[in-house]
């Protein structure tokens, strides 16, 4: 499959001022690597703040003034600049935000989704486009001269969809947009994927929702403290976890409550709380002195990745 989207060793932090004008660096993402094909489906899972969502801010260039990105991002194998992630967001990589309030209270739907045009043939070709989204995603014309207050929560994520989708963008980056909806809506918002994908379009969905992602992914990146720990196949989520490398991602899996929910104690560590070694170290049960020291490189092994030490040579 094309490849259409490299993160490379990508690390983001804050720079924040304590007690005055003391400076420090808060770091929230380290070494963080995936990469997104045409058609494919991937899903970044990690836990409700852990700061996965910055991901979808530094490919789209719109991280805050006191943000550093260091690593690289790669659209089509071309290391992009600030300048190119303003060109193409909106068009070749769209974003569907977390939350329906992304939608403007004061704008009617069809005036928002088109935006701000002052040629009239423009307009018009535009208005034509967007009506054929909005009934492939069945928003009927009645929906174009509504409110976002007059919207069902369904209806309002498939006006998110639908603007996302209305550019033809080759990649799609979904933050977290399943929460606060009820099952029925988020399987269909999930379908929604599913269709993207079987137009060619590549996905990148952040959640938080093993379940979700589960559902739809074609492979899964774990997200722990800051760290991508392991890569998965969908297929690797099956029988006792036997196929799952990094042991918390296999005891994530065994927590579900179809697995027995057998719980990990202690908690994901904040960045300020680790020290030096494996983020992980705490709590896994298959650790190694070298561990407590050093932070386990992003092992390749094709078509999964692992954090950990147990798979080096």
């Amino acid at each position: 499959m094309e490849k259409l989207l490299d993160v490379e060793n990508v690390s983001i932090s804050f720079v924040q001022y304590t007690q005055g004008l003391n400076q420090r660096d808060l770091k929230v993402i380290t070494d963080l690597t995936l990469d997104v094909s045409k058609g494919e489906i991937f899903a970044v899972l990690g836990s409700s703040g852990s700061g996965k969502s910055l991901l979808a801010h530094a490919i789209l260039g719109i991280l805050p003034g006191n943000a550093n990105l260091n690593g690289k991002i790669k659209y089509k194998g071309k290391e992009l600049t600030q300048k190119d992630k303003e060109e193409i967001r909106g068009k070749e990589i769209a974003l569907i935000p977390q939350s329906v309030n992304f939608l403007d209270p004061l704008m009617k739907i069809s005036e928002q989704v088109i935006g701000n045009t002052e040629d009239a043939e423009e307009k018009k070709e535009k208005k034509q486009k967007q009506r054929e989204i909005f009934e492939q995603y069945n928003l009927s014309s009645e929906v174009d001269d509504m409110y976002p207050f007059q919207l069902s929560g369904g209806m309002a994520r498939r006006v998110l969809i639908s603007t996302a989708l209305l550019s033809e963008p080759k990649l799609v980056i979904a933050d977290e947009p399943t929460p606060g909806l009820d099952e029925k809506t988020v399987m269909e918002t999930l379908n929604h994927f599913k269709h993207m994908k079987e137009t060619g379009v590549g996905v990148l969905l952040i959640t938080h929702d093993i379940h979700a992602a589960l559902e739809v992914a074609d492979r899964i990146g774990i997200f722990y403290s800051g760290y991508v720990i392991e890569i998965a196949e969908n297929k690797d989520f099956s029988g006792n976890g036997e196929n799952l490398l990094h042991p918390y991602t296999k005891a994530l899996y065994k927590a579900l409550p179809s697995n027995g929910f057998k719980l990990v104690k202690g908690h994901q560590p904040l960045h300020e709380e680790m020290t030096t070694g494996c983020p992980y170290y705490d709590r896994c049960e298959i650790r190694m002195s070298i561990c407590k020291e050093e932070i386990p490189k992003l092992i390749d092994l094709g078509n999964k990745k692992v954090r950990c030490f147990k798979y080096g040579d």
